[in-house]
């Protein structure tokens, strides 16, 4: 029987693990963009309801950012070599990036198009 993991391990594995996403180019793109929003949020004054909106969707991008990095890495283990199968796997797990970020962008169009009079 495994040990129980002691909540401050857990956190340390959990701060490494993001250690290792922030060495990921994609990931950093995604907080730049999420850094950018945030301050958007701050300089119009958004709303309770819209803060929530917001930091969901930066967190939700975050997380298939993430989720679609771990997914190539294991399939790279999987098969170093070029496999359409295994290129298809990786196409689709980019997709969940671009839904999220496509979700995001609408949620962001929602807040600011009326802050900047487009609506």
């Amino acid at each position: 029987m495994i040990p129980k993991q002691s909540v401050g391990r857990a956190m340390k594995i959990s701060l490494r693990g993001t250690l290792l996403l922030l060495k990921e180019r994609s990931f950093r793109i995604q907080i730049f963009i999420g850094v950018v929003i945030t301050f958007l949020g701050f300089y119009f004054e958004i709303e309770s309801w819209a803060w929530v909106a917001q930091i969901t969707s930066i967190g939700l991008v975050l997380m298939a950012e993430g989720i679609n990095t771990v997914i190539e890495r294991i399939a790279d283990i999987v098969q170093p070599e070029y496999d359409p199968k295994i290129g298809n796997i990786k196409d689709m797990a980019a997709g969940f990036v671009g839904i999220m970020a496509l979700t995001a962008s609408l949620v962001a169009v929602i807040i600011y198009a009326p802050k900047f009079g487009l609506v």
